[in-house]
């Protein structure tokens, strides 16, 4: 859906910005659990790169120039892979793991896929 499209007011109204906001929700549900030590390190890292890609959505919505909208949703995508590389080294420690990690790996990969949509259908 473009940012032109009927029905889109706000970025708000962008599906891309409400997954998205769904996956910085559960990542700090996810991070609630980590070591205490970590609150400075991963999981502040892990929320700011998840609360990232929704900003960046709506910031650049709000520049109100296709190519700017865009330049910002590559941007809300690098934050939303550097955020799946981060909930990989939580693996890997074993801080994420089971249901919570497979929610947040399969809504990652889901807003992946509709931002991908989104800067398709702006270069259009």
């Amino acid at each position: 859906m473009a940012k032109n499209s009927p029905g889109v007011r706000t970025y708000r109204d962008l599906i891309a910005w409400q997954k998205a906001m769904d996956v910085a929700q559960q990542t700090y549900l996810a991070t609630d659990g980590f070591p205490s030590g970590e609150k400075f390190g991963l999981t502040a890292q892990m929320r700011r790169s998840a609360v990232s890609v929704p900003s960046n959505i709506a910031e650049g919505f709000g520049r109100n120039r296709t190519l700017e909208f865009r330049r910002f949703l590559e941007m809300a995508k690098g934050s939303l892979f550097e955020l799946q590389t981060q909930a990989e080294l939580a693996r890997r420690l074993g801080w994420l793991q089971g249901n919570p990690l497979a929610a947040l790996r399969d809504a990652t990969h889901e807003v992946d896929a509709v931002l991908g949509g989104l800067i398709r259908s702006l270069r259009a």
